[in-house]
């Protein structure tokens, strides 16, 4: 049996040490590494690359090889009712090299490098969705950890009370509905912690889903606080921009804003690729024929070779080129329009989060203050109770009121700091 114990205890203590604890930092880089939306937006980038590697080759010579062998018949040219047969191999190499077309292939690949530019400015607005959302889940981690220690110590003050009511009554002091009352407060207070532990849970699954692990179970805690609930305003750390400040680095940093505008620019490339229909374009042309035959060798070339300029020029296409075109045009103006609405919108979307920073730092001050009372309270009617001065209503009032605040406390404390994950999110920071 010993030996069981001994296996067993070690087997904890392995398991103990392969548990991961992660901070915020190791969270991110995990989601970087394991969130599939992200790896889909990192294969668009790809792809785009490929599109304009596609079209980069008009600028480089078309090179075919054409072979093939059988057999040929035809007419004498001095016996017309007599069929000549031969067998031939014959082989053929061309090639064929734009030389100009009024920027129609230039502009084609400058759309595609736009493209692909905005596909990568997708992928970093993504990154930093995806930073921001994990933030958020960490934070409501956090936040429900802090909560089950309220609801702990919640439990604990009803079982002490629970105590006292038993004694007093024993002695005479109280009556037995203070002790149903103590009694209702413990299972209340059980009740309470075992919603925090479930909602803890709940917010483990949702980091789970943020971050982008697979597993049915992941080995792994979120480090948390240390808070001190009394110093807790003072504790937080100041947002260190302006609001002017913080839209004017919006304008120059939300990738979502960059995105837009490499749009503008492949709508504006598109259009020189519709206007360039209007125009010739001129290719170079060359091609070798090696052919090899039996008997009419005598009357058909081994060797032949050939390179002219050419030119292509469609004149009429029932007047698409200009429908084309003026499309184009319609296109870049909402392209245009919906970057001037995008910056509306960062602006706002700044505004917001700013004023929600100001907002939470408030509540946070205003949460701590009513801790302090409500302590106050909680001590001034536990001595009134014990010296017979107030009934056990007013006791549990305090008391719940305390809980209360010191639970708005905690709440109100990593709103705060998820409002700054929020509002560095808003600028691109």
């Amino acid at each position: 049996m010993k030996k069981i114990s001994f296996l067993i205890s070690c087997i904890a203590a392995v398991a103990l040490q392969a548990q991961t604890s992660y901070t915020v930092d190791d969270l991110i880089l995990q989601a970087m590494q394991n969130a599939p939306d992200l790896e889909v937006s990192k294969q668009n980038i790809e792809a785009a690359k490929s599109k304009k590697r596609s079209a980069y080759g008009s600028y480089l010579p078309n090179v075919n090889l054409d072979a093939s062998a059988g057999k040929i018949g035809q007419n004498r040219l001095l016996d017309p009712d007599t069929m000549a047969n031969d067998t031939f191999i014959l082989g053929k190499l061309s090639l064929s090299q734009l030389l100009y077309d009024f920027g129609r292939t230039g502009g084609n690949v400058d759309s595609l490098e736009y493209e692909k530019n905005a596909y990568s400015m997708q992928n970093t607005q993504k990154i930093a969705d995806k930073i921001r959302d994990v933030k958020s889940a960490y934070y409501a981690v956090l936040r429900s950890i802090a909560l089950i220690d309220v609801n702990k110590e919640n439990l604990k003050l009803n079982e002490a009370q629970l105590y006292r009511a038993q004694k007093y009554f024993e002695a005479g002091i109280r009556t037995k509905i203070d002790v149903s009352d103590a009694k209702v407060g413990v299972i209340n207070a059980k009740i309470e912690l075992n919603k925090a532990e479930y909602a803890l849970k709940l917010a483990y699954a949702n980091l789970d889903k943020v971050i982008g692990f697979e597993a049915l179970t992941n080995n792994y805690t979120v480090q948390a606080q240390q808070l001190d609930l009394d110093n807790l305003y003072e504790s937080l750390i100041p947002y260190d921009l302006e609001l002017l400040e913080a839209i004017k680095f919006a304008y120059s940093h939300r990738a979502v804003l960059k995105e837009y505008r490499e749009l503008t620019l492949a709508k504006e490339a598109q259009l020189r690729v519709a206007t360039s229909e209007y125009y010739p374009a001129f290719y170079l042309n060359a091609d070798y024929t090696k052919q090899k035959l039996d008997e009419m060798a005598a009357f058909v070339p081994k060797n032949q070779w050939q390179a002219s300029v050419n030119l292509q020029w469609n004149l009429y296409k029932g007047g698409s080129s200009k429908a084309q075109e003026e499309e184009k045009k319609v296109q870049i103006l909402i392209s245009q329009a919906e970057l001037k609405n995008i910056k509306l919108a960062i602006k706002e979307e700044t505004t917001a989060a700013f004023i929600n920073v100001a907002k939470s730092k408030d509540a946070v001050e205003l949460s701590q203050s009513l801790l302090e009372v409500s302590k106050e309270k909680f001590d001034q009617a536990q001595k009134r109770y014990e010296h017979g001065l107030s009934d056990y209503i007013e006791l549990q009032e305090a008391r719940q009121g305390y809980i209360t605040a010191k639970a708005s406390l905690v709440i109100d404390y990593y709103n705060y700091y998820n409002s700054i994950a929020i509002l560095n999110h808003a600028i691109g920071r």
